[in-house]
């Protein structure tokens, strides 16, 4: 089953997250199907926190993917930034 989950990189004390469709069977930071986003939860300043490809996300989860409960909660914080944001 594919699944679309976090998987940890960065250092010791700053994570940082990669968005990715990985095979359930798969180790958390191993070998995944495509990167479909990412997190950093010590982003600060003008540093982008969150991004996520909605097209690839939606793709993935109409072929049959399972999104993650942490990744439902970001993915929701994403479009609600996205609704906020003025259109240029």
């Amino acid at each position: 089953m594919v699944v679309i989950r976090l998987a940890r990189g960065g250092s010791k004390k700053r994570p940082f997250f990669n968005i990715v469709a990985a095979d359930s069977r798969n180790r958390r930071d191993g070998r995944f199907l495509e990167r479909v986003g990412f997190y950093n939860p010590v982003a600060s300043g003008k540093a982008e926190g969150l991004r996520v490809a909605f097209d690839r996300l939606d793709h993935w989860v109409s072929n049959g993917a399972q999104v993650s409960p942490t990744v439902v909660r970001l993915v929701k914080e994403a479009k609600a930034k996205a609704a906020a944001a003025p259109a240029a």
